[in-house]
């Protein structure tokens, strides 16, 4: 088997080739994503904030919870993140299956339908991050010099998306009913992830458990590097392995069962 630093070579020079066509097919998705609605991207802001006010409820007002940050703001930067996350996955989990004459009929590094889904939803996140903008000034929250590690943040959390997203994508081909599980999944990811409560309030095992989830340090590093003015954890050190190890395993596998693709379709 090739080193798996000359396979990433040839993919990323495969990309940089059939570049146009990655963007046409990012454009789009954006369009028929808000084809003939309303609110149009307005979706992507509202979904967060509408689940920030429901968990707001939750803990201002049927319970407490304490939090470094005013809870609103908390809850809302954990669901901005995730939601990226969770989007991105949700729609890459057929980009395969939807495309079927492509996929079937026409050769192109297949990979680009699942990177779509990733660059749409991360369109999103970026309108979605007025929102948080806005949040942080109404609370008289500024951005410090820890803002410098937003980046390498990002590039950790897109790099684990995009490696669940080729898996999901493959996983769905061969197997239809990945994607039921997936929303399964998703769903007690979310509660096994720092999204709406600090996951140090939770001790023992479950505590130790959760912290061995990639997103528990890619959502606390969020708040660290944008709310606390704080580098992030050290933890993300270790989400970045992981994070980076899973995209080389699951770029490579989805590459070698790629001509087994129009099969299973």
């Amino acid at each position: 088997m090739r080193p798996l630093i000359s396979l990433g070579r040839e993919m990323a020079f495969e990309l940089v080739e059939y570049r146009e066509l990655l963007l046409r097919v990012v454009i789009r998705d954006l369009l028929l994503r808000y084809k003939q609605t309303l609110m149009g991207v307005g979706w992507a802001l509202f979904m967060p904030l509408l689940n920030t006010i429901v968990f707001c409820v939750v803990f201002m007002r049927i319970t407490t919870i304490e939090t470094p940050v005013p809870y609103p703001l908390f809850a809302f930067c954990g669901l901005w993140v995730w939601s990226f996350f969770a989007s991105a996955l949700r729609f890459s989990v057929t980009s395969l299956t939807s495309n079927a004459n492509l996929v079937s009929k026409v050769y192109f590094p297949r990979e680009i339908l699942p990177l779509s889904t990733v660059a749409v939803s991360f369109v999103d996140f970026a309108v979605g991050s007025a929102v948080l903008a806005a949040l942080m000034a109404w609370y008289g929250l500024g951005v410090g010099g820890s803002l410098v590690w937003l980046p390498l943040v990002v590039l950790v959390h897109l790099v684990f998306t995009v490696a669940a997203a080729l898996t999901l994508a493959m996983g769905n081909l061969f197997y239809r009913d990945v994607r039921y599980l997936f929303e399964i999944l998703i769903a007690v990811w979310m509660f096994a992830s720092p999204v709406v409560y600090p996951v140090d309030r939770v001790g023992g095992v479950l505590g130790m458990a959760l912290q061995l989830n990639p997103m528990t340090a890619i959502v606390d590093a969020y708040r660290a590097v944008l709310l606390l003015n704080s580098p992030p954890p050290a933890s993300l050190g270790i989400a970045a392995v992981v994070a980076f190890a899973a995209l080389a395993a699951g770029w490579a596998l989805f590459h070698r069962l790629e001509f087994e693709f129009a099969e299973n379709i």
